[in-house]
């Protein structure tokens, strides 16, 4: 509609007048990262609004992953940076935030092709699995910003001690590149490591080779990284809790192919039966948090939206429609206990939460999406993907209450904002049905999972018969079974009914509000046509050629 159009452009205004056009980011100190908004950004771009809009999301991306808020020997991000130049952080690293970086650093990786980005958004999920994964698979939910008493005195670094792990030469060399002098760039002669000169700038400068000054930082900052680890850890917060961890799930699926790292998707997929196993109880409904063994406290909106996002990326990156009878299940459950059919939009507690004087509703994102903006986001896909209706006008109701919130203050709604751009579409169902050469086959799967389509569902099925759901011995729901109506069949025997291979070719359907467009053969064919649809493929998908 044109009002949302509207509202689109105007947070695009709003966007580009905060903005850091010097060290990114927006507005001043204390400078937060922005992930949704830097998402909403991305979606914009492809949408030719006015501005450099992709220019700002990577030059904000590539200043924080050069300043102190990042963790340049393990990977990972601190909360947020005291500073205006993303220098000195508040030390703690918090689940969310990472979770919802990753997905960024991997879209605007997926847009620009820039490969740092992407080395960025790897070494992020490498620190999250090394360090905030429970055993089970489940993520904790942060680590503390103190150790020994002192604020990030883990992470701090003098002159000497640099050169006692590197030895003279090796050390000079790493502390001009990060910013480690004698007199410190934090407190008490103390160093934050950070980049305020690239590598080449710094080869150049110095007269270095380039290739050699970066093989060697990758060895000095292992050995730093292996010195590190000997000091005393921070405290680490081991709770899990359903809406973190489903943001974390989300990231590493959806990062995993266009990485190029399975691995990432093996780690969301164990996470995932986690949640469903040990935080779900025998009525189906979700605990809110897990720890030692024990689940606890029931759920909130955050939970069950979160999950159901995660789930149906789960469902994109696998193609086992387990998932998807998943979500579809917890999407019941959410509209049947937090809705508010009356005027729209979800409560924060379930109708028979403990009592309470006054059920909120949450609207405004904090660190985190706002439950309301998840599940306006989640129940989007889900009503496209399995085409609900109800799931589709309830998402409608939840964006025409929040409005005014999106027209007032776009940094506070940048979830919900990303919910508008999809509403508004195109939003296509891309259907497609594998042929007879599984190398063509993975070749149309890989297109279509690396391309930049935010506003896309995807399905897949080897054939045209059902899927996993039907044919997998081990295709038994995880827990308590969802729903009866799930033992009835896919929720996408619909949208597969009547699409074949043609000719044994892997074949593309490419839908619009349930419309489709003559079917594209052949992997060739298919990668051409999605890169057509609104953002060329990523470079992952183009080494594919």
């Amino acid at each position: 509609s044109a009002e949302g159009q509207r509202i689109l452009q105007q947070a695009a205004g709003l966007l580009r007048r905060a903005f850091d056009a010097r060290h990114g980011g927006f507005g001043s100190a204390p400078k937060f990262p922005h992930p949704m908004e830097l998402q909403l950004l991305l979606r914009l771009a492809q949408r030719g609004m006015e501005g450099d809009l992709v220019g700002m999301v990577t030059l904000t991306l590539q200043k924080m992953a050069a300043g102190g808020i990042y963790d340049h020997l393990a990977g990972g991000f601190a909360r947020y940076s005291v500073d205006a130049q993303w220098l000195v952080p508040h030390f703690e690293k918090m689940l969310y935030d990472n979770a919802l970086l990753v997905r960024t650093y991997v879209e605007a990786y997926q847009v620009t092709g820039q490969e740092h980005l992407a080395e960025v958004a790897s070494q992020t999920c490498d620190y999250v699995l090394r360090t905030l994964t429970d055993p089970q698979g489940g993520f904790y939910s942060s680590e503390d910003a103190d150790s020994e008493g002192q604020e990030g005195k883990f992470y701090l670094w003098t002159v000497d001690e640099i050169r006692q792990v590197l030895g003279a030469e090796a050390a000079e060399r790493f502390c001009y590149v990060y910013d480690v002098s004698e007199e410190g760039n934090f407190e008490h002669g103390q160093n934050i490591l950070h980049l305020p000169k690239t590598l080449a700038q710094c080869a150049a400068l110095k007269g270095w080779d380039a290739a050699a000054l970066e093989k060697e930082l990758a060895e000095s900052r292992a050995r730093l990284l292996a010195h590190r680890s000997t000091r005393v850890r921070p405290g680490r917060d081991d709770k899990v809790l359903v809406s973190w961890s489903s943001l974390m799930i989300d990231a590493l699926a959806y990062a995993a192919p266009v990485l190029r790292r399975p691995e990432l998707l093996l780690a969301a997929e164990k996470a995932a039966r986690f949640l469903l196993t040990h935080l779900r109880r025998p009525d189906g409904r979700l605990w809110h948090c897990w720890r030692l063994g024990q689940a606890r406290q029931e759920a909130f909106l955050d939970d069950y939206a979160c999950l159901v996002q995660a789930l149906l990326t789960l469902y994109e990156r696998t193609f086992d429609e387990r998932w998807l009878v998943e979500a579809v299940a917890l999407a019941d459950q959410m509209r049947r206990h937090f809705e508010d059919r009356q005027r729209g939009g979800f409560f924060f507690t379930a109708d028979d939460h403990e009592p309470l004087i006054a059920r909120n509703k949450d609207l405004h994102d904090a660190s985190v999406p706002s439950g309301n903006a998840m599940a306006a986001t989640a129940l989007l896909r889900l009503g496209r993907l399995v085409g609900r209706w109800e799931d589709l006008l309830a998402a409608a109701r939840t964006l025409a209450l929040a409005r005014r919130i999106m027209e007032q203050t776009p940094t506070g709604a940048g979830q919900m904002l990303l919910a508008l751009d999809r509403w508004l579409g195109p939003a296509h169902e891309l259907v497609l049905v594998g042929g007879t050469d599984e190398a063509a086959n993975q070749e149309a799967l890989l297109a279509l999972q690396t391309t930049f389509l935010p506003r896309s569902v995807l399905a897949y099925r080897a054939t045209a018969s059902p899927g996993p759901l039907a044919t997998s011995s081990e295709a038994a729901p995880l827990g308590p079974p969802p729903s009866p109506a799930a033992a009835g069949g896919s929720p996408l025997d619909g949208l597969f009914e009547g699409r074949t291979a043609e000719n044994g070719h892997p074949t593309l359907y490419i839908c619009q509000d349930q419309v489709c467009q003559p079917p594209v053969v052949g992997a060739s064919a298919i990668r051409t046509a999605l890169a057509a649809l609104g953002a060329a493929p990523s470079p992952a998908a183009h080494a594919a050629r």
